[in-house]
């Protein structure tokens, strides 16, 4: 692990935040607050939960970005981001909706949001690689 990779973690952990704010805690608040019968009454004490888990997920999608990078830049950033968007947000949204009894238009939303947050931590990660010089002829 070098320091592109540790350089990397940090800015996909920061974008990552930063799109949990904005989608989680602005975005999406009106759908919480229609649906709060259904959430923790303590949920805000166990909000350290999920800045650790941003924390982990920001390490490994670095970390499998960085194994399978090939220096193609910003679109190469995309497709992974999209790939891992749609794996984890699909298990993520779906599988809560098949748990607890929430709207699907929650389900559908925290999907697709996921894929954005997703595409754009992509972004960033491919940013910080940057795109490798093509080999001479």
């Amino acid at each position: 692990m070098n320091k592109k990779f540790w350089l990397g973690f940090v800015a996909v952990f920061v974008t990552s935040e930063v799109l949990n704010f904005i989608i989680n805690g602005v975005l999406m608040m009106p759908d919480y607050k229609a649906t709060q019968n259904v959430w923790r009454p303590d949920m805000m004490s166990m909000m350290w939960v999920f800045h650790v888990l941003m924390l982990v997920g920001a390490f490994f999608f670095t970390f499998i970005f960085s194994k399978g990078y090939e220096g193609k830049g910003m679109m190469e950033g995309i497709r992974y981001g999209l790939y891992i968007g749609i794996w984890m947000s699909m298990g993520m949204a779906y599988g809560t909706y098949a748990m607890i009894v929430i709207p699907y238009s929650l389900a559908l939303k925290w999907f697709l949001f996921g894929i954005v947050q997703y595409v754009i931590m992509g972004i960033v990660a491919a940013m910080v690689y940057g795109k490798k010089a093509a080999a001479a002829a």
